[in-house]
């Protein structure tokens, strides 16, 4: 068995940097208590790994008030509280087409439930017009929603210009950052966004069960679920204040000892330089297979609307077969099919067989981008010379 070469990162980083095991040992062996629940020095330790990860991811997103960032389980509970905590029966919300389904299953639900949904169209390469977002709105829009960065191609939307054109009509703006927190500079003091969902799993580079949700002061999402938070426990209505409002029952010390870990090492690389590397690794894969007539490669042509995340196809393969043939033939692992994104693949035209997607991270290396590329060859070779199925 080859060595093996992890493409997979946009579904979740490895492997993670060593800082992240040692703060899981550090927490195992100093600060298992629960946060905020005692007075005792492990309680006090384990919420002190906790307003950590808080005060460090603040200041990734160049947050300037760390309460405003509301820890969760993953990005899909963070979207959730901000999609149902906003809208009701009667409002209408905005969104586009290449969304994931985290975003995209709340908002069928309660268009059955009486909200209004309007789904913009982005071009065949992922791209949005900012135009129109503008053209959507109703005098009863109440939320726009979209994604930083797609989850199959790596396109970039506009997120700056949309924010713009919700702050002048004072309509919140939704970020899914999913694909580009902790690997495209984000600030939201800059672009001017009111929520701004992440996962920690992925370009965080911590461990599956963490993520959160910036909220801008002045939005207010109605919390979907209430509860213990260990503050004002003589009050048996939940806390108004932040983050408790939000964050009900016992909170994931050990991932968040591990997020931190993680955003700590992105914060001393720079996160201007991870994004330059992994565009550098796209640009090197989509340079390797350009003269490959049976390659296409999805998404816009210019790097700078693109993050570390890229989709492909080979005439004649099924991606299943391609994802197959990569990883028990080359060792290479990635990942196939429809990507939790039927709309994204109805845009570009893959649905609904999907496509093959690489995702780089900061660990990758352009060695291995060759030894895709190589591998790639290989496979549009074999296919070239009868070894494609029917299917």
């Amino acid at each position: 068995m080859t060595t093996v070469t992890y493409f997979d990162n946009a579904a979740t980083s490895w492997p993670k940097p060593s800082a992240v095991r040692a703060a899981l040992d550090a927490y195992f062996g100093e600060g298992g208590g629960n946060p905020g629940r005692a007075g005792h020095r492990m309680s006090i330790a384990a919420a002190q790994i906790i307003e950590n990860a808080r005060d460090l991811l603040a200041e990734l997103l160049n947050a300037d008030d760390s309460t405003r960032i509301i820890l969760t389980k993953n990005a899909t509970e963070g979207l959730n509280l901000a999609i149902y905590g906003l809208l009701e029966p009667g409002d209408h919300v905005i969104t586009s087409h290449v969304e994931h389904n985290s975003v995209m299953r709340p908002l069928r639900h309660l268009e059955s439930e009486g909200v209004e949904l309007t789904v913009v169209a982005n071009a065949p390469d992922g791209t949005l017009d900012p135009d129109q977002v503008r053209s959507a709105i109703k005098s009863n829009t109440r939320l726009i929603t979209t994604l930083h960065g797609s989850n199959v191609m790596g396109t970039l939307l506009p997120i700056a210009e949309i924010a713009q054109i919700a702050r002048d009509r004072s309509i919140p703006y939704l970020v899914d950052a999913s694909q580009t927190a902790g690997a495209i500079p984000i600030d939201v003091d800059k672009l001017g966004v009111d929520m701004v969902a992440f996962t920690g799993h992925k370009a965080l580079l911590g461990l599956t069960g963490t993520g959160g949700i910036y909220i801008r002061d002045g939005i207010e999402p109605r919390p979907f679920m209430r509860g213990g938070t260990g503050s004002s426990s003589d009050l048996e209505h939940q806390p108004e204040f932040l983050p408790d409002m939000y964050e009900s029952g016992t909170i994931n010390v050990a991932g968040f000892a591990g997020l931190a870990a993680g955003v700590g090492h992105l914060l001393e690389t720079g996160i201007a330089a991870v994004a330059a590397h992994e565009r550098a690794l796209v640009t090197r894969f989509i340079a390797g297979v350009e003269g490959l007539d049976a390659v296409t490669v999805h998404g816009p042509a210019e790097i700078k609307d693109r993050c570390g995340v890229l989709s492909f196809n080979i005439d004649q393969l099924h991606p299943s077969e391609v994802g197959t043939l990569l990883d028990q033939e080359y060792g290479i692992l990635s990942r196939v099919g429809l990507h939790c994104a039927p709309g994204t693949h109805q845009t570009i035209g893959t649905f609904p067989t999907g496509s093959v997607r690489f995702g780089f991270s900061i660990m990758n290396t352009e060695a291995e981008v060759d030894h895709a590329i190589g591998a790639v060859e290989d496979i549009v070779a074999w296919a070239a010379n009868g070894g494609a199925s029917d299917a």
